[in-house]
């Protein structure tokens, strides 16, 4: 019976470029809530809220929580990235931090010659370097020299914070860093060259975008300060006497760039509500009834569509050449910090055009338990036994054997447990014996960055935590 199957556990979506992860989840709720699958979930959590609640106001409020299905996502993906997004449906939310400690595959590709505030093709240039020396036998011979252990500093633009303030928030107000950036250990486990992209042979650009000089100048420190902590030594007196010119000129700029703070702030504080005086109503009236739940779209189109071929490049030349790149790797590891490294490396610069995760923990794009985003825009009958199978799968039980036509028959008659999930009798409880293939477990290593509670001064959306951190 469809009362019988499982509602709730984990199963991963190949995520789309250009959304956060947290519409990601609105989406899939907007489709998952009205629909008989998780009809017997929402209706059971429904009764158990409202059996519990007190006053009227309480009964509404605990009524709009329930009639949503309870998901979360075990690691942030970039808006810019695509691929396997971990997601947790009702009790199986609870088991996603194990996901903070896993292996992550990665495929990125990485452009040559310029670097941007946000080391990836969305940010606003900061420097242009040469490139006509970049071939392919020293990109691969530069690629071994990540192997292994290192420490890595993230990018500026991370959510990691200093002195309780996020290091992007220095950033865009274009104060300086009150003193260096902790470099983390991390590990790239297997890495290598999949395509190697000749000048004139593809279609990725620079941004056309140019950083202000408040940010370049910060910019400017916080790679004197990574040059410093890599290697250990002090600043040449030449390179200490650059860092008190680049310092003493962001102090003239400051003032100027104070006034203009809100062009430097790109997510700006909602107005607050102020009943207007021709809204008022007189005594007892209702007032309109309450709207139906719409679906916020605040975290689409984030990012711009890729380059084409019909895209005018930044350069006069042929260009500089960029290069696909496949790596495997541990807990907090940024690929936008890898591929600014790169080009540093290649007495160049680079930046991030492309990022796929093609897989987390068992989890993979393609995988018979990660979804494809565009699957739910056609509907239940084709993402509900999808669903239905790769639940079960994480469950340990056999396949959901589960159609669109199921709930309707005998879904309401279903019995369900407390969480809003159906449950056999109590002589038969569910067992979480091994199937074909459970991805229940996340592998050893992983992202710790990824579900890492956040709590600034100020409190942030979901969407601009999207963008201002755990991603890669």
């Amino acid at each position: 019976m469809a009362s019988e199957i499982a509602r709730d556990g984990i199963f991963a979506i190949n995520k789309p470029c250009g959304e956060s992860s947290a519409q990601v989840i609105r989406v899939c709720q907007q489709h998952f809530n009205p629909s008989s699958f998780f009809k017997p979930m929402i209706d059971a959590e429904l009764g158990r809220r409202l059996k519990e609640s007190g006053g009227q106001f309480k009964r509404r409020r605990q009524e709009k929580k329930a009639t949503q299905v309870k998901m979360g996502h075990g690691g942030t993906l970039d808006p810019l990235a695509t691929g396997v997004l971990i997601l947790g449906v009702g009790s199986g939310t609870k088991q996603l931090s194990q996901f903070l400690d896993c292996t992550k595959a990665y495929e990125t590709v990485v452009v040559f010659g310029a670097s941007t505030d946000t080391y990836d093709r969305v940010g606003r240039v900061l420097s242009k370097r040469p490139y006509d020396h970049i071939t392919k036998e020293k990109l691969e011979e530069a690629l071994e020299s990540f192997k292994g252990k290192q420490i890595q500093i993230p990018p500026l633009y991370s959510a990691l914070k200093m002195n309780g303030k996020p290091l992007y928030e220095y950033a865009r107000e274009g104060k300086p860093i009150p003193r260096e950036i902790e470099g983390r250990e991390v590990e790239v486990l297997d890495i290598e060259l999949v395509e190697f992209y000749e000048p004139g042979k593809h279609n990725h650009r620079w941004p056309t975008e140019e950083a202000s000089a408040s940010e370049r100048n910060l910019a400017e420190q916080v790679w004197r300060l990574k040059k410093q902590q890599e290697t250990a030594k002090k600043l040449t007196p030449e390179e200490k006497e650059e860092d008190d010119q680049a310092i003493a000129a962001h102090e003239s700029f400051k003032k100027m760039f104070e006034e203009r703070q809100d062009n430097l702030i790109r997510d700006s504080p909602k107005p607050s509500r102020q009943r207007n005086s021709k809204d008022a109503m007189m005594s007892g009236a209702l007032g309109a009834l309450p709207q139906s739940a719409t679906h916020s779209t605040k975290g689409s189109n984030l990012v711009q569509p890729a380059p084409d071929k019909n895209t005018p490049p930044p350069w006069t030349d042929e260009g500089p050449p960029a290069a696909k790149i496949r790596l495997t790797v541990t807990s907090g590891y940024y690929i936008r910090s890898f591929c600014h490294d790169l080009g540093a490396k290649l007495d160049s610069a680079g930046l991030m055009a492309e990022l796929c995760r093609t897989r987390q923990s068992d989890f993979t794009v393609g995988g018979i338990n990660c979804l494809e985003y565009d699957d739910l825009a056609k509907g239940e009958k084709v993402w509900g036994p999808q669903v239905a199978d790769m639940l079960a799968r994480w469950n340990g039980e056999p396949a959901g054997n589960w159609t669109a036509g199921d709930a309707q028959t005998n879904g309401a008659a279903g019995k369900t447990n407390g969480n809003g999930s159906a449950s056999p009798t109590k002589t038969e409880k569910r067992r979480r014996s091994p199937s074909e293939d459970p991805p229940r477990k996340a592998a050893a290593r992983g992202d710790k960055d990824s579900l890492r509670p956040d709590t600034p001064n100020r409190r942030r959306s979901d969407d601009e935590k999207s963008w201002n951190g755990f991603d890669d």
